[in-house]
């Protein structure tokens, strides 16, 4: 992740490890990262000001095209994770998003991963991005490049 003065505009979702998420000794299963990045990219959503049920009830949807996740810790049953999300890059089709899923309690890193998602029909075709939707990610992404002096 990049340092603080050069942190994008960034989510933090705070929760407890669920049981149905562990393997038989407790330990979170390698898929479970999934369903936290996605808990991530809502809240990012919601944060931006553009919630991911304002494109779903506009008739499109973002489908996931691509994941890479390197995996460094592991939590366990019961145990405050916290998933960090950010904006990685905007095109006109796709949005790539950016997640860590940290420790809580001591901000240690348990797994790092982009998720890359294309906007499709409901008929399933890749189209672009509604502009009311995209432009608040846009925009956020546009001043944390500004601040960072990244081009």
């Amino acid at each position: 992740m990049p340092s603080d003065e050069t942190r994008p505009l960034l989510t933090e979702t705070t929760f407890r490890v669920r049981f149905a998420e562990t393997d038989m000794m407790g330990v979170v299963h390698h898929a479970s990262y999934l369903v936290y990045f996605e808990e991530g990219r809502s809240a990012l959503s919601r944060h931006v000001g553009s919630p991911y049920a304002m494109l779903e009830a506009s008739g499109f949807s973002l489908a996931v095209s691509e994941v890479h996740v390197r995996y460094t810790g592991s939590a366990r049953y019961d145990e405050e994770i916290t998933v960090r999300s950010w904006i990685g890059q905007v095109q006109s089709r796709a949005i790539t998003f950016e997640h860590e899923v940290v420790r809580a309690a001591s901000g240690e890193v348990l797994a790092r991963g982009t998720v890359r998602t294309i906007c499709v029909d409901r008929q399933g075709r890749v189209c672009r991005l509604p502009e009311e939707w995209i432009a608040p990610f846009k925009a956020a992404l546009a001043l944390w490049q500004a601040a960072a002096g990244v081009q």
